[in-house]
């Protein structure tokens, strides 16, 4: 493999309608939060390893793509890594945080329904324009 490619991660935007509108899964580790992503494995489409991730972190098994399989990247960040992130649904309200086996406790500390601001305001910057397209395609 070449060294000098980027390290690709890929998840998934994960949607849940409510009475008060879309709510985003946010996950947090320690003071970052995110959405549900991890890298993708050598052989597995970056679709495959958002839902494998997605499955992982949060126990979520439903989880349908009804605006297709588009998806945004994020600019290169710690260390040229690359997200990329599809948008899914879910009609999951709660959400377990199961121990990793590589780290023997769960990889993430919270977890939390937000609204499109909400998650402008506690993801990180290089996040912020990947609430923005999936607020934009949900709207349409």
């Amino acid at each position: 493999m070449d060294s000098s490619a980027p390290k690709r991660s890929a998840g998934v935007v994960v949607l849940r309608r409510t009475s008060a509108g879309w709510r985003v899964l946010l996950l947090r580790a320690y003071r970052n939060w995110d959405f549900p992503k991890g890298l993708v494995e050598p052989g597995e489409t970056p679709l495959a390893a958002a839902v494998r991730e997605v499955r992982e972190e949060t126990g979520i098994e439903r989880l349908a793509f009804p605006w297709g399989h588009a998806f945004r990247e994020t600019g290169p960040y710690a260390g040229g890594k690359v997200a990329r992130y599809y948008l899914g649904e879910t009609d999951a309200e709660r959400i377990a945080l199961p121990v990793s086996a590589e780290l023997g406790r769960p990889e993430h500390h919270e977890w939390r329904w937000a609204s499109f601001d909400e998650a402008r305001a506690l993801l990180a910057p290089r996040l912020r324009g990947i609430v923005d397209w999936a607020e934009s395609v949900v709207s349409a």
